[in-house]
């Protein structure tokens, strides 16, 4: 079980580091400047293994061969360039040199083989989603032979679990080698983590020297740590906080629009869900615009479909109408009849579990509100929260709704949703559907190098998903970060991957 940290409790040594301080060296007498900040979010971090844990890319320990800008374009990181063959089976990455990792080992074709060959070893999901059949190093090239033509491939090595690490080191849950601007000083499983500079990063010496990293699910504790000093940035302070925190003159108040969707999966396991009729009950049961009201203070947007309306790729959806009765009709339609306030097939109320997690204060609220919705139609929903939601829906089918917060776009392209969500062995296939036409227009999609063409296909891709109800999209969130105003160089990035760069500094 996770546990909470208590702000209040954190060491004298650990709050001397959260702002910029000096030091005597023990050498020389002389003072020293040590550049320090504290970072608090709402990420949880059992781990350090980035198979397992965005932690490792987002704390600036390790990279990937290609990273996505702010415009949602990929471009190169630890790769300089890269070139398709065969009509997207073959991919030829030629590797910067002049990287080391962070123990002095040089970076070359071989050590990325080698953990991307751990990477489909440790994760099925980024197994099923990079095909890979073969690679081959030579020096700084190399050269990747997938199962079948893939021209997404470099946007699928964008994905944090495919950070390149040193696989030759003895623990990588607790102390990965990467080469990055920042490598592991200390690791305590959600709990805390410190990160010190890597002098020789290949991008410049990074500016901070160290960096705390807590992790708290409890929003007001993290607000309490921002205005007490005890933190310098703060990632989803409490929501009903902005104003405040808005109103005080050091602080900083940064809201954006965000790639996340706040979802309802839908299990077809379980044999209410298998009908089209029922899922679409609870697709139009919550007026999105309510969430947003209530659930996200006014801090989001109603969802039209997984992605934000401005991307290209998003399909246009009929305007729905909302509300109980709404939602009646489709339990009509699937069987159920209304019967002493209880909806009633074959001599059973429709009754099943919904599970949320904590970390987003608003997924409870927003399951509270479906709930209560659920029974102005005689639907019994228990609510049950999980500490590893994503552990618990991949492994348990006694489910029927679980409500989740998804970046459906994290690299400005509609594949990785589709393939997560729909495809056999997909990291968010949780609901077990299979749609043969919604599956054809996926394996055209993952062919298809030309982006128009791709836009097409995925606002079809969408059309098929929202015909059959496979998920609902409810609301956007926006992403929002509070830091004291001697912060200096912070992006709240639209994908949410990078975290603490070697730009990031305090005055």
């Amino acid at each position: 079980m996770r546990k909470k940290i208590s702000l209040l409790c954190l060491t004298l040594a650990t709050i001397g580091m959260l702002a910029a301080c000096s030091s005597k060296s023990a050498s020389t007498g002389q003072e020293s400047e040590t550049k320090s900040l504290t970072f608090v979010s709402n990420f949880p971090s059992d781990t350090l293994d980035p198979q397992l844990n965005y932690t490792t890319v987002r704390a600036g320990i390790a990279e990937t061969l290609v990273k996505v800008n702010e415009q949602l374009q990929i471009e190169p990181w630890l790769a300089k360039k890269w070139k398709t063959e065969d009509n997207g089976t073959t991919w030829i990455f030629e590797i910067r040199d002049g990287i080391t990792f962070q123990n002095g080992k040089v970076l070359n074709a071989e050590a990325v083989k080698h953990s991307l060959e751990r990477t489909i070893k440790e994760s099925e999901a980024m197994k099923s989603a990079l095909k890979i059949k073969e690679m081959k190093a030579s020096g700084q090239i190399l050269t990747i032979t997938t199962t079948e033509p893939l021209a997404t491939l470099p946007s699928e090595l964008v994905h944090p679990n495919t950070a390149i690490i040193d696989v030759n080191t003895s623990d990588i849950k607790s102390k990965p080698v990467g080469t990055g601007p920042f490598k592991v000083a200390s690791f305590k499983p959600d709990n805390e983590m410190k990160v010190k500079k890597y002098k020789e990063y290949w991008g410049g010496e990074p500016k901070l020297d160290e960096v705390v990293l807590t992790f708290n699910d409890d929003e007001n504790a993290r607000t309490s740590a921002l205005q007490s000093g005890e933190a310098d940035i703060v990632y989803r302070p409490a929501i009903e906080s902005l104003n405040t925190l808005k109103q005080d003159s050091s602080i900083v108040v940064d809201i954006q629009p965000s790639l996340r969707n706040q979802m309802l999966f839908y299990n077809s396991k379980q044999e209410a869900f298998k009908d089209k009729n029922v899922r679409k009950a609870f697709d139009v049961l919550l007026n999105p615009k309510d969430v947003v009201d209530t659930a996200l203070a006014g801090q989001g947007s109603p969802a039209k479909g997984p992605f934000l309306k401005s991307l290209d790729f998003s399909n246009d959806q009929k305007t729905k109408t909302y509300g109980p009765s709404e939602a009646q009709k489709y339990l009509e339609k699937a069987g159920y009849i209304l019967k002493d306030g209880k909806a009633i097939k074959n001599g059973k109320q429709l009754s099943f579990k919904l599970v949320t997690y904590p970390y987003r204060p608003e997924l409870p609220l927003m399951s509270q509100m479906l709930q209560s919705e659920a029974k102005k139609i005689g639907v019994k929903i228990d609510i049950q929260q999980v500490e590893n939601m994503d552990e618990y829906m991949t492994t348990k089918d006694d489910w029927g709704i679980v409500t989740y917060s998804l970046v459906t776009a994290p690299r400005g392209d509609a594949g990785y949703f589709f393939n997560a969500l729909y495809m056999e062995g997909g990291a968010f296939n949780v609901g077990h559907f299979h749609e043969p036409a919604l599956t054809s227009i996926i394996n055209e999609l993952n062919k298809t190098v030309d982006q128009k063409q791709r836009n097409k296909l995925a606002r079809q891709a969408g059309e098929i998903a929202e015909k059959e109800t496979l998920h609902s999209s409810i609301v956007h969130p926006n992403n929002f970060v509070a830091y004291k105003d001697n912060v200096k160089n912070w992006v709240t990035t639209k994908s949410e991957y990078y975290v603490i760069t070697k730009d990031l500094d305090v005055k």
